[in-house]
This record gives structure tokens, C-alpha cells and sequence, in this order.
């Protein structure tokens, strides 16, 4: 059977692979999104103190440190069954803000940019930073929110400040007099962009085209996390399911996440398929328990968000693409923009609050631990964590489960659909073809780095061996069309 490989995927977090199989005809039977990198933090921290996770784990990704470090401590918060005060909560969410902040910048100015110019997307950085964005000031923006989690965690790529119970120190009043004016231009900062991206990107017909055609559309049931009043919350709430019709159908907190989620191994890739419990695991298909996470799931489920200027752009976007909730995978990078300045706004409101990092901000375990899951919100979906400890506090056993995993059957579904759109029979597969597929992996914001922990059951990934030249020698394993 003739196939495409895209390999590797670029501009993305990790290392990735979009294999296209074509009929005899030359129509695209199928795409899939194979990863070949397996990293195994869910074995290797068996027999580490519970205490140790949130340090350890900000190893598992360079881009996604802060998700994994704070959904670490909430999860050693229930391994120890411990509370921790008002002022220290407030704080994580204030640096958790910070870490959204960095991680959407960093996707929609450096990553995604190129794929926003409709008239020929460009598959190298410059071209697209420099058209869509130079003069932003994004990286001077980005740099701030990374500035604000080094002043609390100490650094900003891996913080060891989480600890159960609470955080290891507060913050001084010079350190929150910084992080308010950070958060003043932050705020400015995510108008600017909202503005910038409807007035380079939303006006260009090209765009809106290939952003409204059913082809690069998935129609499955979406996850997000709402507050108490069914809003955008990052750090903690309710996990609310909606789906493909936008109607309610269920929702779980964070220990009862296996009561609804469960995951599907396939031979040819270390990453995972959640899928929902109850309607069962179809494959990839739109059909069954698939569903979606991330910036445009979080707002398809939720009623709307916790800040005025947040909740306007909210509105704008719906009006513009249409009822709840929106099928389109491209309306990721808008949902994006209104999530960028919802952070920028609740970072401003905390930094403002006296309650944030006054009192006590830490609460001592004194329980006998036991098995805890932390849940909150990552910029790329949700990220769970489950602990399971000893009476010494010893881990035994943990599995991860990041935003990329959620939407790992989703995205194959998506590749598949834009690859039939631009592969035809008879049209030559040039590089901008390519990239238009492409377009619709890089829409989720997949890690790869966060996504390949482990692997449930026999496995046999096709391994391939080339010369220097690049002449394959011989290939081992089970291939993905055999």
C-alpha cells in the first residue's frame, strides 16, 4: 500500500510522525499519527516519596513544567488527604496563570504562526514570526510570565516550590508589586493580540474557507474543567461533558476519574487513547466515547468566563463561528487568544488580592497516605495524575494522563480528514499540501514529551534502520497497515 510519512512533524513539543496510506488509486485510505519516542516517568517514579513528585516530574517537559508541577501537589495533597490554606492556593493559581500565559504565547506566536498565513503557509519559523507577530513583542511578553514563575518557583522551567499541603515560600511585597505591572502589560498584551489576530488572520477569506470547511472538521464529545457557576477555570472545578451536540452528559471531580475515562492501547504507537467508560472505545471513529480537551473544548462545555474582558471576546468568537459547540479544529487558535486573556486577567486579579500568599501557606500531613489524584487544567487539555503510596509514603504506582493523550484519537481523526482534502488522485503531494496537513496537527498543541509514559500491554512499534544517506536498511516490527 503506497504511504506518505511526514517525519518528522515540525514545530511541535517532542518527536512525532504522520504516516498517509493511499488506495490503489491514490485516495488516502488512512492517516495516523504515530509516536516513536517512549519516555517511561510512570515506571521509574515507583519507589520515590510522594514529596519528591512535584520536583521530579517538571522533568517530563520543557514547555509543560508548571501543569505537571502544580497538578503534582494536588495530587500529593489527597495522597496525604491535607488542605492547603486560602493564601497558599491562591498563590499556585497566580503561578499557574503565569504558566498559561507563557505556554499560549509560545504556541500561537513561535509554533502556529506560519500556519495563520493563508496564502502559502510557510513551514519555517522566521517567515511566519516575522509576518504574524514580529512586531508583537512577544517573546518580551512570554519572558514576563516565565519571570513571575522563577520569582515563585525559583526557576522557571523546573520549580521545586509545590510542596503537600501547600507551597515551600510566599511571596515578598517587592515580588508582588513586580508581578502586578507584568500583569497590566500582560493584559494589554492579550487585547493586542485578539486585535492583531482579527485583523491579520480573521479578514483573510483564505483562511476563513479552510477554517470553516468540513474537512477540517471532529465532531466528537468535549472535556473541560468549569468553575461553580460553569466557567473557564484552569487550576480547580468540576469536570464538565458535553456532547457533539453541545447538550450535558455528565461530569466527574478528580477522584472519580476512572469511573468515566478509560484507555485503549494500539501495537503501533507509545501513546494512549482515552476514551469515555460507558460508551465504549469505537476506534478511530467519530463515533463512541472519543472526545476532544483543550482551549476550544474548555469553552464548548463551559457557560463562559470568570473576567469581563475574557468573557466578551468569549462571545465574539461564538458569534462569529457559530452555535455550541464549534466542530471547527481550526477555531483552536481563537479559543487560544480569549484563554490568553482570561490568564492575563485572573493573574491581575490575584496579584491584586491581599489574601493571595498572606496567612499560613502550608498545612503539615499528619494522615497515613494513601492514593491521591491531582486534576487541573494544562494549557494543551486536561492533566490528571494519580498516586498510589504506601503507608511510608513510597510511590507504588502512577499514571499521567496529559492533554496530548485525551486528544490522541481525536487528532487522528482530524489528520485523516485534512489529508483526504489535499491528497487526490492524480495531484502531485508537494510540500505545501503537506503542510496544510500538518496545520490541522499543530491546531492542538500536541506534546509528545508529555504523552509517552507508558505502555499497557504487548506492544511492537515498527522500528526503522537507515544508512547515513538515508538508504533503509531493514525494518522491524509490526507496520501500521499490516
Amino acid at each position: 500500500m503506497p504511504r506518505i510519512s511526514i517525519d518528522p512533524a515540525t514545530r511541535l513539543e517532542g518527536h512525532g510522525r504522520v504516516d498517509i496510506f493511499l488506495d490503489d488509486d491514490g485516495a488516502v485510505e488512512n492517516a495516523y499519527l504515530q509516536v516513536p519516542e517512549l519516555r517511561g516517568f510512570e515506571s521509574f517514579v515507583r519507589g520515590r516519596p510522594v514529596e519528591e513528585m512535584p520536583g521530579i516530574v517538571t522533568r517530563i517537559c520543557g514547555i509543560c513544567p508548571g501543569a505537571h508541577h502544580i497538578c503534582s501537589g494536588k495530587a500529593a495533597d489527597a495522597v496525604y488527604r491535607v488542605q492547603p490554606p486560602p493564601g497558599a492556593v491562591k498563590l499556585r493559581e497566580l503561578f499557574y496563570c503565569a504558566h498559561f500565559i507563557h505556554s499560549h504565547i509560545a504556541h500561537l506566536y513561535l509554533l502556529a504562526a506560519p500556519d495563520l498565513l493563508a496564502a502559502g503557509p510557510a513551514r519555517n519559523f522566521p517567515t511566519g514570526f516575522e509576518q504574524l507577530g514580529g512586531e508583537a513583542g512577544a517573546i518580551r511578553h512570554r519572558a514576563m510570565a516565565q519571570e513571575i514563575q522563577a520569582l515563585l518557583g525559583g526557576k522557571a522551567t523546573h520549580p521545586s516550590w509545590v510542596l503537600p499541603g501547600g507551597v515551600a515560600k510566599g511571596m515578598p511585597a517587592a515580588d508582588r508589586e513586580r508581578v502586578r505591572e507584568c500583569a497590566a502589560r500582560l493584559v494589554e498584551f492579550a487585547v493586542f493580540s485578539l486585535r492583531f489576530f482579527e485583523e491579520r488572520v480573521l479578514r483573510q477569506r483564505e483562511y476563513l474557507d479552510v477554517v470553516r470547511d468540513r474537512a477540517y472538521r471532529v465532531e466528537t464529545h468535549y472535556l473541560g474543567l468549569v468553575d461553580g457557576q460553569n466557567r473557564v477555570t484552569f487550576y480547580d472545578g468540576t469536570v464538565r461533558v458535553s456532547g457533539p451536540d453541545g447538550e450535558e452528559t455528565g461530569s466527574f471531580t478528580a477522584g472519580a476519574y476512572l469511573e468515566y475515562l478509560a484507555e485503549a492501547v494500539v501495537p503501533w504507537s507509545y501513546m494512549k487513547f482515552p476514551y469515555l467508560r460507558r460508551l465504549g472505545w469505537p476506534g478511530l471513529a467519530e463515533a463512541g466515547g472519543i472526545y476532544q480537551v483543550g482551549p476550544l473544548a474548555r469553552l464548548n462545555v463551559a457557560s463562559g468566563m470568570a473576567t469581563p474582558l475574557a468573557q466578551e471576546a468569549y462571545g465574539q468568537l461564538f458569534a462569529a463561528m457559530g452555535p455550541k459547540p464549534v466542530h471547527a479544529v481550526l477555531g483552536q487558535h481563537w479559543a487560544r487568544l480569549v484563554e490568553l486573556l482570561y490568564a492575563a486577567e485572573r493573574l491581575a486579579e490575584l496579584a491584586a488580592d491581599p489574601e493571595t500568599g498572606s496567612g499560613p501557606l502550608r498545612v503539615i500531613p499528619v494522615d497515613t497516605p494513601g492514593a491521591g489524584v491531582g486534576l487541573v487544567e494544562a494549557p494543551r487539555g486536561l492533566l490528571i495524575h494519580h498516586y498510589q503510596a504506601d503507608e511510608r509514603g513510597i510511590v507504588k504506582q502512577a499514571n499521567f494522563l496529559p492533554g496530548t493523550t485525551h486528544n490522541n484519537a481525536a487528532i487522528g481523526l482530524a489528520l485523516k480528514k485534512a489529508a483526504a482534502r489535499v491528497i487526490r488522485p492524480g495531484r502531485p503531494v508537494t510540500e505545501d499540501l503537506l503542510n496544510r496537513v500538518e496545520t490541522v496537527l499543530r491546531a492542538f498543541d500536541p506534546c509528545f514529551s508529555c504523552s509517552t509514559h507508558a505502555l499497557a500491554g504487548p506492544s511492537r512499534p515498527k522500528v526503522r534502520v537507515f544508512r547515513p544517506g538515508g538508504e533503509l536498511v531493514r525494518e522491524l516490527g509490526e507496520s501500521l497497515d499490516g
